[in-house]
């Protein structure tokens, strides 16, 4: 196992400065000291996991404390990459396990909504442990490298904003809204009236004790328990749609459907915007990521998402398209960064497994944003061809250019969550 290992981390050619530590003793060593990383196998087992069952026997041993990680986890996800797209795989078995797995966990309504409770409804105060006091838990949106993470939070809602081309008494449909963040943002500040649809029990009591809390009525926002393909049921068109990272829990086989419904519950003159994570080429989600973090998901290639919207019923236009990839890069290390700041109350209330499992889905993923090929797509959607957008994104990326500043003033400041 160990000469396997050896031989795919040699064709990797994985650069930088690293080692890795047998059960044994035995110490193999890449360029010199100070190290990324110094990965120790605990046993000989975890070791065979790796090479037999590749991603997710790598996070099971580690997730059980058979694998330790001295230094930044990042960088050693970085060289698991590596090996992976130099051909080094689980076997078949594996294959066949995860393949069924996934047909198990498909995104029918049922579905859906235990892949979703699976993730979302572990408990609003540990999400508050290292989110921002909006629980945003989507790619935020740095201005200048020196933003803080609540401020590139709301940078991020206002892009949207703005993208949408928000105006006052406007009718905004939101699908997935996770904790209610984007749609009192939008009432708030843009004077729009949004109807926000989750699955996600937690998140939908937060997001209404929050409207509460800040003297946001129904009339202004209102929250619906209840799956995004409802919306037609309201019998209405809306003047715009969002969607801010949904599109990953919604399955590849429900795209079309997708992007019909938003076609149907939409204004001829309005817009829709779709923000999802991608990737650079169609491919199965990691197998340990879909079993541990997000069951029933799938990550789109660019084309899988355009492909989709290419129908001769729909008058679509692609007005545009913006990839924010080192954006969530960051994101995931200021998260990471809160988490490790609270690892004892977590390890207290879910276990030391638990924390092992999330820290590392979090540096996995700041790892595939900065070099495994993960995207992070903003897509604007004019639902009929005119006039469209304007004809430069300043309007789009500056705030004087929107006639507004960047936050008008709330009727009342948001509160950092309490338990």
């Amino acid at each position: 196992m160990r000469r396997l290992f050896l031989r795919a981390l040699e064709r990797s050619a994985s650069s930088g400065a690293f080692a890795f530590v047998f059960a044994d003793g035995e110490r193999f060593e890449q360029g010199a000291a100070p190290w990324e990383f110094v990965a120790h196998f605990k046993t000989e087992a975890a070791l065979a996991d790796c090479v037999r069952r590749g991603s997710l026997g790598f996070g099971e041993a580690y997730m059980q404390g058979n694998i330790e990680v001295e230094g930044d986890l990042q960088h050693l996800v970085r060289v698991g990459q590596a090996m992976a797209h130099s051909g080094f795989r689980p076997g078949f078995l594996e294959i066949a396990r995860f393949v069924l797995g996934s047909l198990l966990r498909r995104n029918t309504l049922s579905g859906s909504r235990r892949n979703i409770a699976t993730h979302y409804d572990l408990g609003n105060d540990f999400y508050a442990r290292f989110l921002d006091p909006q629980m945003q838990y989507t790619c935020a949106y740095f201005e200048v490298p020196e933003d803080s993470l609540e401020q590139a939070q709301l940078n991020k809602m206002d892009l949207v904003c703005r993208k949408l081309g928000l105006k006052p008494g406007q009718e905004i449909v939101e699908a997935g809204c996770g904790w209610g963040g984007l749609a009192l943002h939008a009432a708030t500040h843009y004077g729009v009236r949004v109807t926000s649809y989750n699955i996600s029990k937690e998140q939908i009591a937060w997001a209404r004790e929050r409207a509460l809390a800040l003297g946001v009525g129904p009339e202004q926002v209102e929250y619906r328990l209840e799956d995004y393909r409802s919306i037609p049921k309201l019998g209405k068109r809306f003047d715009h749609f969002v969607s801010v990272g949904m599109l990953e829990h919604v399955g590849r086989e429900n795209y079309r459907r997708f992007f019909d419904l938003i076609h149907r519950v939409t204004r001829p003159e309005g817009r829709a915007l779709v923000h999802s994570i991608g990737r650079s080429y169609p491919s199965r989600i990691d197998a340990w990521l879909e079993r541990y973090i997000f069951p029933g998901a799938y990550i789109p290639s660019l084309g899988e998402i355009t492909a989709s919207l290419e129908s001769p019923g729909r008058l679509w236009q692609v007005s545009d398209v913006e990839n924010l990839r080192l954006h969530y890069a960051v994101t995931l290390d200021h998260w990471a960064a809160r988490l490790e700041a609270h690892v004892a109350e977590i390890v207290e209330q879910h276990g030391e497994e638990f924390v092992r499992m999330f820290r590392l889905y979090l540096r996995s993923a700041a790892a595939g944003f900065r070099w495994g090929g993960l995207q992070l797509y903003q897509l604007v959607l004019e639902m009929q061809p005119g006039d469209g957008p304007p004809c430069t994104r300043h309007a789009m990326l500056h705030h004087e250019a929107a006639g507004k500043p960047l936050l008008a003033p709330v009727r009342k400041a948001p509160a950092p969550y309490e338990r």
